[in-house]
């Protein structure tokens, strides 16, 4: 199947013209001039803003023009959501109402080569990465700092890419002929060496409202970020612990200018502040390194900030001072995504949990992060397979919403205006806490205890004298719940694929759980991009 990637208008929110056009088939870019007066010019800041947007809209149109993937519509292909279908749905945090594309197979651990919502986000992926490649063919000496953001854009979007899918197909061109397979271990190897080589021409690390210049785009930080990230992971990709370097990196980034929000504002917590619809305006923005761009009138999408917002509520879930309001959005509240129960029981691990809403239940945990609705609602996703079906079996989650924190209106009725942060602060506390306890026999340092103990005096949670590896990963979950870090955070602690008695409600298809083969840490390559290379491209074991 070609994936067509039209490019004859950029987004509103740009407001700039590209004056070439590109064609493509599953990534390989051949570029066209549509300038009606045959004049080969090219808007260098178009492309770079294109590169950028990938990962925040579907495609030039908005919420509900053209999508860059054909095959799925705009919504489906949003790059956001993806991420969570394929990182959340299938662990221990998610589980979903609906399904349609595949939706079921991810709840149950059942995913496939043919698999039209990884094909989505392979294709994604494989979309960034192809714009990123172009810039740098045709604009990689017009500004030092602007190649290397894409440069870091590409680099992050091939480490999605290795981490899901395992062995990927890799190019630093356009050209079909130039595209191989790479392993694992050959895309660690890039990555590091061009996140060090890039990070010198990147900004300085400081952090940015949406008010000042550069706010969305990423610097130092976010290099570091990554760093700290794919070192924290060198096991899994390579056979080979990094764990210090994976420390060193997340230190580089707690000693930076970047702040944890610990400012709450009229009853908001500073951590759902995170995640408000005013989180590029308020205080939330200090810790917000590398955030997608969303605003409810220009960069409008149906994949990205709303899909977190909607999908997880439904018109039961109302503000207590607002009885009309439900998240923010008017109309949008889809009744989808909702918790497992193994999650929950991470803020309440004595078992009593309690049926109210959620602006009563971090109240309840001592937790400011158990943002969870529980009122008129059952904690199992449902003891039948029928039941999963039924978005009241299982708690809500009321992490995301459009609200704002200072009380203002949002600017539209319908899409968000709430950033995505993908990649914050708070990550660099527990990659620095993981990787120093297992660098110390499986427990914190006491340097790490304070770094995860920062994290939990933020969300006015008990901070304790010590963490195992099993604390950690459980804090993982606790902070990060539904932002698509769970998958890999599994793969990483040993718990996801393979006979490591690590149970979730209705893993791998059955409603007390059961493990599933260890093949499934990683996703089958899509029939798609196999049947296109010509043989280039191999499947993952495992898979037929």
């Amino acid at each position: 199947m070609k994936r067509h990637f039209r490019f004859k208008h950029i987004f509103p929110a740009i407001m700039l013209m590209l004056a070439f056009g590109m064609t493509s088939c599953t990534g390989d870019l051949d570029v066209e001039n549509i300038n009606p007066n045959n004049e080969n010019e090219l808007d260098v800041n178009a492309l770079f803003n294109k590169c950028y947007a990938n990962l925040a809209m579907a495609g030039n149109g908005g919420a509900n023009g053209d999508t860059d993937i054909d095959g799925l519509d705009g919504g489906t292909t949003g790059f956001v959501r993806q991420m969570f279908n394929a990182n959340e749905l299938t662990t221990d945090e998610a589980i979903c109402a609906w399904g349609d594309n595949g939706i079921a197979q991810f709840n149950f651990n059942q995913y496939d080569a043919s698999h039209p919502m990884l094909r989505g986000y392979f294709y994604r992926l494989i979309n960034g990465i192809s714009y990123c490649n172009k810039y740098v063919e045709v604009a990689g000496d017009h500004d030092k700092r602007m190649t290397a953001e894409i440069r870091f854009l590409r680099a992050f979007q091939y480490y999605l890419l290795a981490d899901a899918f395992g062995n990927i197909p890799f190019a630093l061109t356009d050209k079909k002929a130039d595209k191989t397979q790479y392993t694992r271990k050959q895309v660690y190897d890039f990555l590091e060496k061009e996140l060090l080589a890039i990070e010198p021409d990147l900004a300085d690390a400081a952090p940015k409202t949406s008010a000042q210049a550069g706010y969305g785009r990423v610097d130092k930080a976010a290099a570091w970020l990554l760093l700290s990230r794919l070192y924290l992971n060198a096991e899994v990709f390579t056979g080979t612990a990094q764990w210090q370097k994976a420390a060193d990196y997340a230190e580089k980034v707690m000693n930076s200018s970047y702040l944890l929000s610990t400012n709450g504002r009229n009853g908001w917590s500073a951590y759902q502040m995170l995640f408000m619809g005013d989180n590029g305006e308020s205080a939330a923005s200090a810790e917000a390194i590398f955030p997608i761009l969303q605003d409810g009138l220009k960069t409008t999408s149906w994949g990205t900030s709303l899909f977190l917002i909607a999908s997880t509520f439904s018109t039961d879930m109302n503000n207590p001072s607002s009885p009309t309001q439900t998240n923010g959005v008017s109309g949008q509240a889809w009744g989808g995504n909702r918790a497992r129960p193994d999650l929950i029981r991470k803020f309440f691990p004595g078992g009593d949990v309690p049926e109210v809403n959620s602006y009563e239940m971090p109240l309840k945990a001592h937790d400011d992060r158990a943002i969870f609705w529980g009122k008129d609602r059952s904690l199992d996703n449902g003891a039948q397979l029928k039941d999963v079906g039924t978005f009241k079996n299982g708690y809500s989650v009321a992490k995301f919403v459009n609200f704002k924190s200072d009380g203002s209106a949002a600017s539209s009725t319908t899409f968000a205006d709430a950033d995505f942060f993908m990649l914050r602060k708070a990550e660099a506390y527990l990659n620095y806490a993981e990787a120093t306890a297992r660098l110390n026999g499986g427990s914190t340092t006491q340097a790490g205890t304070d770094a995860v103990n920062a994290l939990r005096k933020r969300a006015n949670a008990q901070q304790k004298a010590g963490y195992s590896l099993q604390d950690l990963c459980d804090e993982w979950s606790r902070e990060f719940y539904f932002e698509g870090l769970r998958r890999p955070t599994l793969v990483r602690f040993g718990f996801f694929g393979g006979n490591n008695g690590y149970k979730w409600q209705w893993k791998g298809g059955t409603f007390e759980g059961r493990d599933f083969e260890a093949y499934k840490n990683v996703f089958a390559i899509p029939t798609d991009e196999l049947s296109s290379s010509g043989g280039r491209i191999v499947q993952n074991n495992g898979y037929k």
